[in-house]
Order: C-alpha cells, then sequence, then structure tokens
C-alpha cells in the first residue's frame, strides 16, 4: 500500500510517539559509568608483553596493568583485565562489546576511530633504532638504507616507518614479522635483520633478555600513547582523561607514567650476557629444586631462582669472605639451624634457602601486600630484619609509608650515616646493599617470569 503525503506524515508522527512510548517505559538508559558499576568490574583488555600485562610471581603485573588498576580504583570498581594475541584481535573484543576499554599504549589510526573514542594522550614514547653489537652502528634515518630493517607486523612501529617514508625518507624499506616469527629485537640479536626500531620502554626490557643488542639512535619524533573506550561511552572516556591529567601531579602516580616513559636504566652486558647464558646452562639442573623448595615455603619459584642467583649466580661452590656459602649462600650457623648438612650440596641449600625465606617474610607484618612484602624480605634475608625494622622506623618518623618498599629504600642507605644510625636500635648498617639486591632480583625475576611466560607458550 502506498501512502499518501499527509497520511506519510501521520504514520511517521504516530511511530515517533509509539517511540517516545516505549523509551519511556523503559526508563532512560543508564550511563555507561553506571553500566559498569553495575555489571560489577571494569573489563579491559590488552597486549601480553613485559609492559603491558603478564603473569608475574605475585600476580598480574606490567606498566598498563597499574595503570588500569589505578584507573580503576577512581570509579570505585575492581578491575578484570586479560590480553588477546595483536591489536586486531585488541579492536575485535571491543567492537564486539566483550571489553569496556583497551589499555595497550595504542597511537590511535582511523581503525581504532571506527571502533571506540580516543582518550587523550598520556604518555610520548621515545622510539630507538637497534642494532647487533659489534655491527655496523646507525647514525641516522639515511644509514638503514639497503639495510634488513624488521618490525612487528601491525605495531605502531609500521606507522612509525610509514609516516616517515611519506615525509622525506622515501629509502626505507622494512618487512614485517608475524607472531609465528621470532621477535624483532631477537632477529637483531641473531644477526637475521640489521635493524630494528622499538618503544624505549620495550627496549629496556628487551635488552636483559637479548644482551647482544644496542641502541644505533633515537628517532626524532616519539609516539603519544593512548587508551580506546567503547563507542558511546563519553562518561567514561571524560573520566580517562581527568585521570590522566592527574598522572603528573600526582606523586602517588608518577611512578606509573615513569614505567610507560621510562628510558633505558643502567645495563651491565656482562651481568646481562651472563644471566642469559646462565638461564641455559646451570637453571636446568636446579629447577626441579627450585620449585620443590618453592612449593614448601609457599613462595613463587621463580622468585626464588632469581634469589639464589642474586646470591651465588647458581653456582654450588660459590662462598664469601664472610662464610656464607652455596647457591643460597647461607651462613654456617644459618645451615645449622635449618639443618643443612653440606652447604655445597645444591638441593640443600635451596630447600634451606626457601624455609629462611619464608621465616624471614613470616616475621614482616602481614598487612604489608606483595609485592612490597616480598621486596621487604629480601632486604632483611640480606642486612637482618633489625636493620629492616630500624629503616622502617625511620621511614615513618620522616613522614612515609614504613608498608611501602620505595620508600623503606631511601631509609636504608641512611643507616650508613652516624646521624642516622646511632639513633637506631641496632646501629650501623650498609644500608646500600639491601637495596641493590632488591633491585637486582627484581630484574632478574622479570626475565624469568617473562622467560618462563614464552616457554610454556610455545609448548
Amino acid at each position: 500500500m502506498r501512502l499518501g503525503p499527509h497520511r506519510w506524515r501521520r504514520w511517521s508522527t504516530l511511530c515517533a510517539v509509539a517511540a517516545v512510548a516505549v523509551l519511556e517505559a523503559c526508563g532512560p538508559r543508564p550511563s555507561t559509568l553506571a553500566e559498569i558499576r553495575a555489571h560489577g568490574e571494569l573489563r579491559v583488555v590488552t597486549l601480553n608483553s613485559p609492559t603491558t600485562w603478564y603473569q608475574g610471581a605475585h600476580g598480574p603485573q606490567g606498566a598498563q596493568f597499574e595503570l588500569a588498576k589505578a584507573f580503576a580504583a577512581t570509579i570505585e570498581v575492581p578491575l578484570s583485565m586479560y590480553a588477546v594475541s595483536d591489536l586486531a584481535a585488541l579492536r575485535t573484543e571491543l567492537a564486539a562489546g566483550r571489553a569496556d576499554m583497551v589499555a595497550a599504549a595504542i597511537t590511535p589510526d582511523t581503525a581504532w576511530q571506527r571502533v571506540g573514542l580516543v582518550s587523550n594522550s598520556f604518555a610520548h614514547i621515545k622510539q630507538l633504532v637497534v642494532f647487533r653489537r659489534g655491527g655496523r652502528r646507525p647514525q641516522n634515518v639515511a644509514a638503514l638504507r639497503d639495510s634488513r630493517v624488521v618490525v612487528r607486523a601491525g605495531s605502531p612501529q609500521v606507522a612509525v616507518l610509514e609516516f616517515m617514508k611519506r615525509n622525506g625518507a622515501d629509502h626505507l624499506q622494512w618487512l614485517e614479522a608475524t607472531h609465528e616469527d621470532d621477535d624483532p629485537v631477537a632477529q637483531v640479536s641473531t644477526g637475521n635483520a640489521d635493524f630494528t626500531i622499538v618503544d624505549a620502554n620495550e627496549f629496556a626490557f628487551a635488552r636483559q633478555l637479548y644482551p647482544g643488542v644496542n641502541i644505533g639512535f633515537e628517532l626524532p619524533d616519539t609516539r603519544a600513547a593512548h587508551w580506546i573506550v567503547s563507542r558511546g561511552a563519553k562518561d567514561v572516556a571524560e573520566r580517562v582523561n581527568a585521570f590522566f591529567a592527574t598522572l603528573a601531579s600526582d606523586p602517588h602516580k608518577v611512578d606509573l607514567l615513569r614505567a610507560v616513559t621510562a628510558d633505558t636504566p643502567e645495563f651491565h652486558y656482562q651481568t646481562a650476557a651472563g644471566f642469559q647464558a646462565d638461564i641455559e646452562t646451570r637453571l636446568p639442573a636446579l629447577q626441579a629444586w627450585f620449585e620443590e623448595a618453592a612449593a614448601s615455603a609457599g613462595v613463587d619459584w621463580r622468585l626464588l631462582a632469581a634469589i639464589g642467583y642474586q646470591e651465588s649466580k647458581w653456582s654450588h661452590t660459590a662462598a664469601s669472605g664472610d662464610g656464607a656459602r652455596g647457591v643460597m649462600m647461607l651462613t654456617l650457623d644459618t645451615a645449622n639451624s635449618l639443618g643443612v648438612t653440606d652447604r655445597d650440596d645444591p638441593r640443600q641449600s635451596i630447600i634451606a634457602g626457601a624455609k629462611y625465606f619464608a621465616q624471614t617474610r613470616d616475621k614482616v607484618p602481614a598487612r604489608i601486600p606483595e609485592p612490597d612484602r616480598s621486596w621487604m624480605t629480601i632486604a632483611a634475608y640480606n642486612v637482618g630484619f633489625g636493620h629492616l625494622e630500624d629503616a622502617r622506623i625511620l621511614t615513618q618518623s620522616r613522614g612515609k609509608n614504613p608498608d611501602v618498599w620505595a620508600e623503606v629504600a631511601t631509609a636504608l642507605p641512611l643507616l650508613a650515616q652516624e646521624r642516622w644510625y646511632l639513633k637506631a636500635k641496632h646501629g650501623y648498617a650498609r644500608g646500600w646493599e639491601p637495596v641493590r639486591q632488591v633491585e637486582q632480583v627484581m630484574l632478574y625475576l622479570n626475565v624469568l617470569e617473562w622467560s618462563d611466560a614464552q616457554r610454556r607458550t610455545s609448548q
């Protein structure tokens, strides 16, 4: 049936009235933020990488995880974060409504703008050109001519190269590695590629895994990092932008931002190269004992292995000037108290070391959350529980939180200064040593966690 113009207008009016009636009967649609609070969690999708999200010894870790957890706290809901394989999968999750937002330091293009709302930028990440140690060191973009440049397919670095090619560097050519191929940094390390481009914070971690690579030069332009919020969630996007606006000024959040924009920290090539070699040669003979000891002590085996590596480089014949011996560097008194008959026996040493760690951890207040409680346990393992308590008391007297390792770590070195140790119950301590000890264990643990995760994925 064909309607005349008057009937058409009347029919349209009736449809509009009916639609309004239906909407009014259902009530106003709740805001996206209200919906998130109603289903009781913030669903965030990300990528599995050492700088975004991964499972560590103390649960989920990574810079994007920490940022997302802090944001979820501002909207008073728990965080539910999970990882997918690549950028295309991230867009699929957001478009399908399975995630409320993407947190993965995205540099958005039109594909992202089609599936969600782009937040304000919260960081600008330096881009590094990486080459193999001993090889030809590139000084500028022109040096990439006629070279094998490899980047991960679909990565922000592809967009970086495309931008440079459009803006004067028309000589640029590159290959894109799929997820079935080795990581581009690994390819540079083995000589299968001449150069790659990588985020500065990614390289800070990658060079520990691949010590045979180095920085050639830094590209002139950084890349902007954003989150992507589901379409229509303007109220959530506004809250995200407000959260980002506080990052640089809030002392409690500034470390979260540093983790995203971090330059490469102090790096010791020999140490990193030796660690990688020892993972391949020494760890396999000890891993079963680390796992056995860790299970009995209630600690992650990788944390125990990281402590053992810091103590002895996993050498059962290691010895120190103060009489400590073995993989876990037990003193004679400690070994006797734990029933060890041979400190050079790696199994006895590891099991006793785990037991000693658990005994020390039990002295640290249970209210201190992980991983801070483990870091303080390691410090006490090194310097003694009494000195740790002196540092915690000093931390509190200086108006800081004695239950936060980062703040206790600033007080421990003061115990080597007369004006402070004369006031401490247990006196002088070489307080910088436990701080360095924890820093090294953190580094070794990060590498072990990621190496173990990669091994499990490949099985």
